[in-house]
């Protein structure tokens, strides 16, 4: 797949996008972000509690990429869950989360997240033990209050989905070839005037683009939507 250098993304508090690393100063100071905040500590619905900003990202496919809120009280499964949903889950695979890369000590899921969270701390989560996904998570911040929603997880900022071209003329593409990828090991993207046309069939036809950095791996299809 080409790959843009530099994704972007949105703040989901005021809608202005920049790259990851701008994104991950931004919501340090975005006055929406604050106000947010200012309003959830009014309301107090819930319990005070510790908050997490997160940067995520795949390790290899960077320009896919997300900034969370964690609420402390959750557990780790919670976070497994996210990531199965937005980015991973295509055929109910295991997965861990380890405290320096794959192979090293493991985290319970069942550990609530400020047993195992603090700033400045990095961990790696492996989705598939064979067509394995590895993500790198990354602990920026935290700060003492409400939480924003009534789930454990709030999603802050996500990557654009990095465009692709057709590989038969150029332009803007939305689907891919499965038969292309895995059985000839080439990645084929397509327009939709020839996503129409392609004369591979054996594993259906030609499938969107989705923004996960799974896509064409294992049985991934999407769809790469947030759970909440």
């Amino acid at each position: 797949m080409t790959r843009r250098k530099q994704s972007r993304g949105d703040c989901v508090f005021c809608g202005r996008e920049m790259a990851k690393s701008g994104l991950t100063r931004h919501l340090k100071t975005c006055e929406k972000r604050k106000e947010a905040i200012r309003t959830a500590d009014e309301e107090k619905k819930g319990e005070k509690q510790s908050l997490y900003h997160l940067q995520i990202q795949d390790v290899y496919l960077t320009d896919f990429w997300l900034h969370l809120e964690m609420n402390g009280s959750a557990i780790m499964e919670d976070l497994d869950y996210y990531l199965r949903t937005i980015w991973l889950e295509c055929c109910v695979h295991l997965s861990r989360f380890f405290e320096d890369g794959m192979g090293s000590e493991d985290i319970p899921m069942d550990h609530k997240v400020d047993q195992e969270l603090k700033p400045g701390d990095e961990l790696t989560h492996v989705y598939d033990f064979g067509t394995s996904s590895e993500t790198l998570i990354r602990v920026l911040d935290a700060r003492e209050g409400w939480p924003l929603t009534e789930h454990p997880v709030y999603l802050m900022a996500r990557n654009h989905m990095p465009p692709d071209v057709c590989s038969e003329c150029g332009e803007t593409a939305g689907w891919y070839c499965r038969e292309c990828n895995i059985e000839n090991g080439e990645w084929v993207n397509l327009c939709r005037k020839h996503a129409e046309a392609h004369t591979h069939h054996e594993y259906g036809d030609p499938y969107p683009l989705v923004n996960s950095p799974r896509l064409g791996m294992c049985g991934y299809t999407g769809p790469a939507k947030p759970p909440y």
